[in-house]
């Protein structure tokens, strides 16, 4: 919000405060102050000079030759081509830049020659001093720049054109509408320094007749415009804004267009309340009706731009058509041109999330939706329009018709909250007797009465008492707060169990070799095709994000493997031989009603441990990277056993991880046509293991194994079996078997080829056996060996290998 200081003169003193100060001291007091520049900063020694004659160069056909009074003793000699430029110009006051002067954009003027003749500076166009034409609708607008008669001559030109201001650039929040008017800045910055402050009240004299012989007004849902406030004005007269207007538009970054539509937005600006205008001869019957669109209404808006409305918008209508898009834009066909002879003026307070939602759907953003959707005070939209008319009176713009339709569905009783000094004072720290809060209160326009705070209808943001104690410290200045300790022991945090189980998770891959990386929530439905669902899997159902960036980040992922295979084809296609990931990443399992995600349950959110590999590690390498996550979080009981049904792991070589016979995740070699899609080549690991399953199988009591005092006795053992015999199983075989003096079973060998029969392979397993209180004897160990042969002969149809 950019705010001129001499338009807050007209409501408090500012007498004495210099932009430095300003800038500090709102800043401190809450009003966010971004910078305090001078709106002429760029432009030195440009002042208005007196045309006194014009003659021809000789050497050039379009060169004229003027000699111009600014001011001084003798007049200046200054060479233009301005098409403009006339022996009709003498008498005329323009710009004039003089040696050594600066424009706008660093543009720096000094005397020269122009074909052989002196010329001492520059004559300026309003272009060239950072104008619009807007701001100077008398001026041509290919040459320079001609001012009114009876200007002075000499005089500075930033203080002819209104460029001797100083500009505050505020950071509004958005929780501070009444904040985006001059009205609310200027009560902003009395409470600040402590000035008076007041509002003049619109004074509309009329002229005669009433509105009710003209129009009327019909809101059909009051739920979304609580309130519509109209007033009419005829015999305008469309022409240019006085110069005060122009250049407070100009100052607060609004082009000026003509006296009607500057006066709209002027009291935007002054009130903070948007205003529309009507055409009344484009309105049938002279009636307006506020109710939501239809499905398949179109509305051509002011900028040309045809939108198609829905039945989620709220649009202003006559009894045929939408005139406009509530509280975002109005309609082409009432806008008004130059032969509009009645207008409507329109000052309503509408729902601001159904404007927030319209605007974005339309893809358009204004400054009137910009205020409305941070919800606006509905007592404003009187005082609004009858500051239009007002002005239109003192402009001779029209003549206004007496009467108002107010069509008013709010409570006007005031807001109150419970005065509870002591708690603000524990809130906050201070001592502050009851008398001067409430005064501090009161500077921000809040009444103290029968021990309640009476919430003025502008500040649609104090909702408790934690907000009228900020009101209380901001006026009292933050600075002014005692710094104090914390009151109470301070207590050490610490991790929760799954966070500890997390980072152990987290610490272990990292040891492994693997990088953590980091993926968005949100993907594309086409991840799915991506890693081989069929099209009627049920995990493809996923939570829709009704505002989605884009097709790509527009559902809640299911799983992480599309993100991790996503980040492995990355770093192979920036040719990084070896890549070792894994992803702490949350899934997001919806509620699936009727075969959708339903929208108004809350998706389950579950973290993924997800695994990724490619060119360093083997399967089997790889697995015992599984291994040793569920081996340090002291997992007991855990299985593999092969999975054939996943579509996005090669068939042969995918194994489920159980954890007592439950199934907590998946790993294996990624499916080569997965691969192809992704970009990879070669042999591509993953796992995905749920991390609640790893956390509910934690066994927390760990035993103490001392070391042992006897040898070990180590034999190994190979057999031949069916291509399909799971080695887990067949480990898992030996174990049982072997009996208590087996320590460990290892496989170390797993192979096919020359030497093999055709659908047979070769596994070798290594045995470590020990006792506990002696020496194992080798008859011990033979007998160990003989049971786990016998076993793996008995179940599997094992031969043992010479």
């Amino acid at each position: 919000m950019k705010l001129p200081l001499s338009w807050l003169s007209d409501y408090t003193d500012m007498a004495g405060v210099t932009p430095k100060e300003y800038d500090a001291k709102m800043t401190m007091s809450g009003s966010k102050v971004e910078e305090v520049y001078y709106l002429g900063a760029e432009i030195e020694n440009v002042v208005t000079g007196k045309i006194l004659s014009v003659a021809d160069h000789p050497d050039s056909d379009h060169l004229k030759i003027c000699q111009l009074d600014v001011g001084k003793e003798e007049p200046v000699q200054i060479v233009t081509g301005a098409p403009n430029v006339t022996d009709a110009s003498v008498g005329e006051i323009c710009p004039v830049c003089l040696h050594k002067s600066t424009l706008p954009g660093g543009v720096k003027i000094t005397k020269g020659k122009l074909r052989g003749v002196p010329s001492n500076g520059m004559m300026c166009s309003f272009q060239e001093l950072g104008l619009t034409h807007g701001c100077v609708p008398y001026a041509c607008e290919n040459g320079i720049l001609f001012l009114p008669a009876g200007t002075p001559v000499g005089e500075d030109i930033k203080k002819v054109l209104g460029l001797d201001d100083y500009v505050a650039d505020f950071e509004i929040t958005s929780n501070r509408p009444d904040c985006l008017s001059a009205i609310g800045l200027a009560r902003e910055t009395a409470a600040t320094f402590d000035r008076p402050f007041s509002v003049k009240t619109p004074a509309v004299t009329g002229a005669g007749d009433e509105i009710g012989k003209y129009m009327s007004v019909e809101v059909k849902d009051p739920d979304l415009c609580p309130r519509y406030t109209a007033r009419l004005v005829k015999n305008i007269k469309i022409e240019p804004s006085p110069a005060w207007m122009r250049e407070r538009l100009h100052a607060c970054g609004v082009r000026p267009i003509n006296n009607i539509v500057d006066i709209t937005n002027y009291v935007m600006l002054e009130y903070g309340q948007p205003m529309h205008a009507f055409d009344y001869a484009c309105l049938s019957d002279g009636k307006i009706v506020v109710r939501r669109a239809k499905n398949g209404e179109s509305i051509q808006t002011l900028d040309g731009v045809d939108h198609d409305l829905t039945g989620k918008m709220l649009a202003i209508c006559d009894n045929d058509k939408p005139v406009a898009v509530a509280g975002v834009m109005g309609g082409a066909n009432s806008e008004i041109e130059d032969d509009t002879k009645t207008v409507v003026f329109e000052s309503a307070c509408f729902h601001g999330a159904t404007v927030r939602v319209t605007a974005k759907a339309l893809g358009m953003r204004t400054e009137a939706s910009g205020r409305f959707e941070k919800g606006l005070d509905p007592r404003m939209t009187l005082d609004a329009v009858n500051r239009a008319c007002e002005l239109v009176e003192q402009l001779g713009a029209g003549e206004v018709v007496g009467g108002v339709i107010d069509v008013d569905a709010t409570d006007p009783s005031p807001k109150r909250l419970p005065f509870e000094p002591d708690k603000m004072n524990a809130l906050l720290g201070l001592a502050l007797p009851a008398d001067a809060q409430q005064r501090l209160l009161e500077k921000l326009a809040f009444r103290v009465e029968g021990g309640e705070v009476v919430i003025p209808s502008f500040r649609t943001d104090i909702l408790r008492m934690c907000d009228l104690a900020e009101e209380v410290a901001r006026m009292y200045g933050y600075d002014k707060i005692p710094t104090t300790l914390y009151a109470g022991e301070m207590v050490q945090g610490e991790y929760t169990p799954k966070q500890q189980a997390e980072r152990t998770v987290s610490l272990i891959c990292r040891e492994a070799g693997f990088d953590e990386s980091m993926s968005h929530s949100f993907i594309s439905p086409k991840f799915y095709d991506m890693i081989g669902w069929a099209q009627d899997d049920k995990r493809r159902v996923s939570t829709t994000i009704l505002n989605p960036l884009g097709e790509d980040f527009s559902v809640m992922r299911t799983t992480v493997l599309p993100s991790m295979l996503d980040n492995l084809a990355h770093n192979h296609a920036h040719r990084n031989p070896s890549a070792s990931l894994f992803e702490l990443g949350t899934v997001y399992m919806p509620t699936v009603k009727d075969g959708k995600a339903d929208p108004d349950v809350l998706p389950h959110e579950e973290k993924i441990l997800t695994l990724g590999s490619y060119g360093r590690l083997s399967f089997f390498q790889f697995k015992g990277v599984v291994e040793a996550v569920c081996r340090e979080l002291n997992i007991k009981d855990v299985q593999f056993a092969p999975e054939k049904a996943n579509p996005s792991y090669h068939p042969g070589r995918c194994a489920k991880v159980l954890i007592g016979g439950v199934e907590a995740g998946v790993f294996g070699t990624v499916h080569p046509t997965v691969c192809k899609t992704y970009g990879l080549s070669g042999e591509v690991l993953a796992a995905e293991i749920r991390m609640d399953a790893l956390f509910a199988a934690i066994d927390p009591v760990r035993l103490y194994h001392p070391l042992p005092k006897f040898p070990a006795s180590t034999r190994d053992i190979a057999v031949l079996v069916d291509d399909a015999a799971p080695a887990a199983a067949m480990q898992s075989c030996i174990q049982k078997a072997a009996g208590a003096i087996l320590e460990n079973v290892k496989l170390f060998d797993v192979y096919k080829g020359q030497g093999i029969p055709e659908g047979k392979k070769s596994v070798a397993y290594s045995l470590s056996m020990r006792a506990p209180d002696r020496t194992l004897k080798d008859e011990e160990c033979d007998a160990a060996m003989h049971a786990a042969i016998a076993a793996l002969e008995k179940e599997f149809h094992a031969v043992l290998r010479g």
